[in-house]
């Protein structure tokens, strides 16, 4: 694979996604990362548990907190994928080779695919639970009725969903610096909100 350690912009200057894409990656991945956090740490210690450690003001928070943001992500991911369609996205200044491309719009897809449908069925899964689906201090209406066995089966989905987005990340991340730091082939310049 070429490295180019001494590349320089293309006469035009770096392709790059307009501000608006690249607002939105950035948002998007704050936004995902600390509700994969948040999650995360409501799944593994549980309500009691995350009460008894944080007390249940802060545990209360953090289920609100959690939910919000996928409310968001939803708005954000239909708005997103409308800019993409819309605007499309930049060439890269050097082209990527085959496995890379096609790993490349794998990760992508999935992400796109999975951060779309993941606040769906965590609002079903906490709708079939009974519990409410917050908006900062609003109260959103069910997506379905209650339904216990149903919950059960959606909240372990929504679970496998946030470990499969996480790996994603990763990879995501791992490809990022791969071509920041080793490539050096601008890659990383096309979502970047540095000049």
């Amino acid at each position: 694979m070429a490295s180019h350690p001494d590349w320089t912009p293309p006469a035009g200057g770096w392709p790059r996604y307009s501000l608006a894409q690249r607002l939105l990656h950035w948002l998007i991945a704050i936004l995902v990362l600390t509700t994969l956090a948040i999650g995360m740490t409501l799944g593994t210690l549980g309500f009691e548990g995350t009460r008894d450690a944080f007390g249940m003001d802060t545990t209360n928070r953090l289920y609100i907190t959690h939910k919000t943001i996928g409310v968001l992500m939803i708005g954000l991911m239909a708005l997103r994928i409308v800019l993409r369609l819309v605007r499309g996205k930049p060439a890269y200044a050097v082209p990527l080779e085959g496995p890379q491309r096609i790993a490349s719009e794998i990760v992508h897809g999935l992400l796109y695919l999975l951060l779309a449908a993941m606040p769906i069925v965590g609002w079903a899964a906490t709708a079939a639970g009974g519990y409410p689906i917050n908006f900062f201090d609003w109260v959103l209406p069910p997506l379905i009725g209650q339904d216990d066995a149903l919950a059960g089966t959606l909240f372990l989905w929504h679970a496998i969903l946030a470990w499969t987005i996480l790996a994603l990340v990763l990879l995501h991340m791992a490809g990022a610096f791969y071509h920041w730091l080793i490539r050096r082939d601008g890659v990383m310049k096309r979502m970047s909100l540095l000049p």
